[in-house]
């Protein structure tokens, strides 16, 4: 059976405070805020063995569905965190989306058109639920102090550590930190403490979210409508999640009452529009927000960091909130842990802000043009994307201009700086900055999943079949006890793999990473590509690793690397 997260409440643990005028232990991170960011990057840095302190400054779940919809992407993220399969096995997995015109269909869309893939391209799920997943999960690791009731009141940088001021039941106290992560939210408390702001626009439109439970033959798919006839004039979105919840979107236009839209009265009636007067449904949750794509200027301040919502926020079609939020997580954890275990200097944190700035200004371009095609601001606007709907029903191209909320997809870091930029051809597959696909592979006969085997470290993937073999796997063996050590995997093509190898079984690798015998490509900690080469080259792969964590003289890595085999 499942836990309720929605009521579960967490008990405060009162703490010694006795040292709060004397001596104060340092902690490497903070992490304010335990929303799915906050637990992600606190998940993150704990299993990775880099002890964090947790705040949240209350003591429950979130309330409601809130962010129901996580990509592909995120599952494989969540995966590394050892959620992913909780999610996947809870949630309502879909691929497949249908945009109605009136009463016509469109079109339909597959956002994961071909097989090969172990998650699908997204899965419904209550947020309640994957934070009760990862506060379980949280709870598992020795080296994450999670505390409630928690407050931030007050925040001072210095040089060398962060000062915070916690309120508490039973009163303040300070905590001192080497680096904070501010994942609390659009309203984040940091964010304010520090006199900083996020810029943006806010559209004049609002939407009413309704959590119906019933018992429905709608297909597990995501079904827009522009200008429906039970709701003239304006746009609905209708979800399925589990437990027999559908989460429906009505737009409802700026002159709305946010207040007495929320009433049982106005909700129920449209409702029945949808599904019918005799229809049975009972409401479980309703909500009503505002179209908004804000950020702030810099997601990096000294030696705090901001994350999710606190540093970013999007409209809520196109799923761009809390997948974009966890993927921050999945790119700052692993450069934090660098810098505090002293392997990567300070500067390596600036890499954060300059590739998640890039990829919140992608979420806000794609969010602000479907706001704009969702809710035409002009009757030239409306003009056009009338004709378009029109044309999309019988026109390919015109399918390519309709934009319901065009969904999440992970960003590509291609001008990145911690990118090796490619010396050799490839006709396909990833360049530097693209997430790494997924492919299916047999070990020892067993079926398992490439990206299962990749994060937490710098990956090498080597695609064997050359002469050379046995010298590269020495060679990848010694890099493997490097300062900053690469993990090799070998993947053969189906047939040839020998005893720890991984084989190709459905040519897939190959295919995804254009890869031939010799290919050798490099995968950050976050699954990210940042090298590849079409020939195995120690001093090259070191470098790329250098440049990734911002250690610019590999010469000193590899020293260094070569005093600790002597000394072993």
């Amino acid at each position: 059976m499942d836990i309720d997260y929605q009521r579960c409440v967490f008990d405060y643990a009162p703490r010694d405070h006795a040292a709060r005028g004397g001596q104060q232990a340092r902690h490497p991170v903070v992490v304010v805020g335990a929303g799915p960011v906050g637990l992600a990057t606190a998940i993150d840095l704990a299993q990775q063995g880099v002890p964090v302190v947790l705040l949240d400054d209350d003591n429950k779940l979130s309330a409601g569905s809130r962010a129901i919809c996580f990509s592909k992407r995120t599952l494989e993220i969540l995966d590394r965190l050892q959620c992913g399969e909780r999610v996947a096995s809870k949630g309502v997995s879909w691929n497949v989306g249908r945009v109605f015109n009136r009463d016509e269909e469109v079109y339909e869309f597959n956002l994961l058109p071909e097989e090969g893939h172990q998650r699908p391209a997204f899965v419904n799920l209550q947020q309640y639920y994957l934070e009760g997943y990862l506060h379980e999960r949280a709870q598992e690791l020795k080296g994450l102090d999670l505390r409630w009731c928690s407050r931030v009141t007050a925040l001072v940088q210095h040089a060398d550590h962060v000062e915070l001021t916690v309120g508490t039941p039973d009163g303040e106290y300070t905590l001192e930190a080497a680096y904070v992560v501010a994942a609390d939210g659009g309203k984040s408390t940091v964010r304010n403490l520090m006199g900083l702001e996020s810029k943006g626009r806010i559209f004049r439109d609002r939407f009413l979210i309704a959590d119906v439970k019933m018992t429905a033959d709608f297909p597990t798919e995501r079904w827009f409508w522009f200008d429906p006839p039970f709701h003239p004039g304006q746009s609905v979105l209708l979800h399925r999640e589990p437990d027999n919840i559908w989460r429906i979107d009505f737009q409802l236009g700026w002159d709305a009452d946010p207040v007495a839209e929320r009433e049982p009265e106005r909700v129920i009636p449209r409702i029945q529009a949808l599904l019918g007067k005799d229809a049975q449904f009972e409401l479980e949750w309703v909500s009503i927000y505002t179209f908004c794509c804000l950020r702030m200027d810099s997601f990096r301040h000294g030696r705090v960091l901001f994350a999710g919502d606190s540093a970013h926020g999007v409209s809520p079609f196109g799923a761009r909130g809390a997948n974009s939020g966890v993927q921050d997580a999945d790119n700052l954890a692993w450069k934090l842990r660098l810098v505090v275990e002293g392997r990567a200097p300070d500067a390596l944190l600036d890499s954060y802000g300059r590739e998640r700035e890039y990829a919140a200004d992608e979420n806000i371009l794609n969010s602000t043009r479907a706001t704009d095609f969702i809710t035409p601001k002009s009757e030239v606007s409306r003009l056009f994307r009338d004709a378009v709907l029109q044309l999309a029903k019988e026109q390919p191209f015109a399918r390519k201009l309709v934009n319901s909320g065009r969904l999440s997809t992970p960003s590509t870091y291609a001008e990145s700086s911690l990118n090796t930029p490619d010396t050799d051809t490839f006709k396909q597959g990833m360049r530097p900055g693209s997430p790494a696909a997924d492919a299916p592979v047999t070990v020892q006969g067993d079926a398992d999943w490439l990206l299962r085997h990749t994060g937490n470290e710098f990956t090498g993937i080597y695609f064997a079949g050359t002469a050379h073999d046995d010298q590269v796997f020495a060679q990848a063996e010694a890099m493997a006890r490097d300062t900053v050590p690469v993990q090799t995997l070998v993947v053969a093509a189906k047939g040839k793999a020998g005893p720890g190898m991984f084989e190709d079984s459905e040519g897939l690798f190959a295919a995804r990473y254009d890869a031939t015998p010799g290919s050798f490509y490099l995968l950050r900690p976050d699954q990210h590509v940042c090298a590849r080469w079409r020939n195995f080259d120690q001093h090259a792969v070191r470098t790329a690793v250098a440049r990734a964590t911002g250690n610019s003289d590999v010469e000193t890595v590899e020293l260094e690397t070569e005093h600790q085999m002597e000394l072993a």
